[in-house]
């Protein structure tokens, strides 16, 4: 068997590859250049690499069909954003030749827009944070009381342009600080800390019949006060599976997808945050929880049978120490304070996302990979936006 998996840099790419190729699977990884973690995995048997998505995107479909068309794949894995939405505009053409386990563009454009989210989810049920289009149509009531605000990107960009406002002088410059580089931010109340930040994951067939769920709650994130979980932890949390599963399953939705819940202290309820449509970054976590989507989205293409894989061991974690909780220890003034402890390294419990004693060199790629931050524009904007 053989899967392609795309976008060789990010750690939940060097999941899916080890998952696979476990199993015996021959994976093979593309990315833009030979510099990434992923090509240096031992189950990593052929690396290609292919023209930019973002800055060449005709050339780049044209090299990923004569590729499927080249070498026969049982599945094709689209790992990031840009790749997963060029790959959805030219879905009906590729799923010639490979199984293509993802959404309709329409369908991911839409869950993308968090306006759009928001209100479908708030019209079924699903509780969500306050939220505004414009400072004209805000009250200042929350700060007065000292909740604050948050500006974020109307569309998904993970962590990046987002503020938060907590004087009321404050608003106005910070809507248009972001809005010049992110047109049209919303504004949504700030959820206290205090009940904590889950995500759901799940896979859905083409029928949009579940086959796996998965709950985990962020116990560190880089940046500190919210960004990608750098640990966090399998969890039983039946309230926000079953609001995840009602929003995916009113979406129709097909593929893999990652929403986001914060619990609201002040009323105890999982408010949704955003939904990412694609594979996200603790995808470890879930493997190491026995929880393997990605095993499970190959079984698919196959054609197999299987019922739906919704109970797990809870209690095992996910770090993401290099170099995302290492962020976190330095830029967290209670660094010495941190539960569980920064230097507790050695835990059977706990499985990193890229340190592995049987697959030790994509640590390397990923070391490496801080040297195209020096030459390839493309890594330098990641640099520029945080």
């Amino acid at each position: 068997m053989r899967a392609l998996v795309t976008d060789g840099h990010f750690r939940k790419t060097l999941a899916v590859v080890r998952s696979l190729g476990r199993r015996g699977v021959d994976v093979t990884v593309g990315e833009r250049t030979f510099l990434n973690t992923s090509f240096f995995s031992r189950y990593c048997s052929k690396r290609i690499v292919y023209p930019s998505p973002r800055l060449r995107p005709d050339q780049f479909i044209d090299f990923l069909l004569k590729e499927l068309k080249r070498t026969r794949y049982e599945c094709l894995f689209p790992m990031e954003e840009e790749t997963l939405l060029l790959v959805a505009r030219y879905r009906s053409e590729i799923s010639k030749h490979t199984y293509l386990l993802i959404p309709e563009l329409e369908k991911l454009e839409f869950v993308r827009d968090k306006a759009k989210l928001i209100r479908f989810a708030e019209a079924r049920g699903i509780p969500v944070p306050k939220t505004f289009g414009s400072p004209s149509e805000l009250s200042l009531g929350p700060l007065a009381k000292g909740d604050g605000y948050v500006i974020k990107p109307r569309i998904s960009s993970g962590s990046f342009g987002i503020a938060y406002v907590e004087r009321e002088e404050d608003l106005l410059p910070s809507y248009q600080r972001v809005h010049q580089r992110y047109p049209s931010p919303l504004i949504q109340e700030y959820i206290p800390d205090g009940g904590g930040t889950f995500g759901f994951s799940a896979l859905f067939d083409e029928a949009s019949d579940v086959k796996a769920a998965f709950v985990h709650k962020k116990l560190r994130m880089y940046p500190v006060r919210g960004g990608p979980s750098t640990l966090r932890e399998g969890v039983e949390h039946p309230e926000i599976m079953e609001l995840g599963l009602s929003l995916l399953r009113a979406l129709k939705w097909v593929g893999v997808a990652m929403a986001e819940f914060k619990v609201d202290p002040r009323d105890g309820l999982p408010k949704l945050m955003e939904v990412n449509p694609r594979f996200w970054g603790s995808l470890q976590l879930a493997i190491f929880s026995e929880v393997d989507f990605p095993y499970l989205m190959l079984r698919l293409a196959l054609g197999e049978r299987f019922d739906p894989v919704l109970r797990y061991p809870v209690g095992r974690r996910g770090r993401w120490l290099l170099f995302g909780d290492l962020l976190h220890f330095f830029n967290n003034p209670d660094r010495f304070r941190l539960d569980p402890p920064f230097f507790r390294l050695f835990d059977r419990n706990t499985c990193d996302d890229i340190l592995s004693r049987e697959d030790p060199l994509p640590i390397l790629g990923a070391a490496l990979t801080f040297f195209t931050f020096l030459y390839d524009p493309e890594m330098k904007r990641f640099l520029e936006r945080r």
